[in-house]
């Protein structure tokens, strides 16, 4: 579907300066436990199925909308695997667009479709095997994409952050 129209009045007003976007990205895994991946074509890295979360969407929700919009496939999300922002999440698009995404990062089960996108924001789709993906876009954590039963959520912790508070 590419930028919807509140964002496109966002970038309207601000140009290509510094957007903070709340925003989703799934891990789908198939049958053999690789992970679909997203090649743009046009210079960028691989990248996870993700987009922005709309007004008035939930996390979740937007999850299985954008997995729909750029890969053709249903899924559910099943666990949240980690939330990640801060400047290791900002990006600059080829466009000069400039963000900062606050990240919810979904484990996702295929329920249905195959593996078509339906915008033009997809130019290949690939599933890689954890140990031999490719560089992405975003600096996720690599063990994230590695198969374990821990039930706890990823999050960026620095000691630093209480230890500044405690200086005030």
């Amino acid at each position: 579907m590419g930028m919807s129209d509140y964002y496109q009045k966002l970038r309207d007003k601000v140009g290509n300066d510094l957007l903070f976007i709340p925003s989703v990205a799934g891990v789908v895994r198939n049958e053999l436990g690789e992970i679909l991946l997203q090649n743009k074509g046009n210079g960028e890295k691989w990248s996870l199925p993700a987009g922005a979360i709309e007004p008035g969407e939930a996390p979740a929700g937007a999850m299985v909308r954008e997995v729909w919009e750029e890969t053709g496939l249903s899924v559910e999300p099943r666990k949240l695997l980690g939330v990640f922002g801060g400047e290791e999440y900002r990006y600059q698009y080829p466009n000069g667009h400039q963000v900062e995404y606050s990240l919810f990062l979904f484990d996702c089960v295929i329920q249905g479709g195959k593996l078509n996108p339906m915008d033009h924001e997809t130019a290949d789709l690939q599933y890689f095997h954890p140990q031999n993906m490719p560089e992405l876009a975003l600096p996720y954590p690599k063990e994230l994409f590695l198969h374990n039963d821990n039930n706890e959520s990823y999050f960026q912790w620095k000691e630093q952050w209480v230890n500044n508070l405690s200086q005030k």
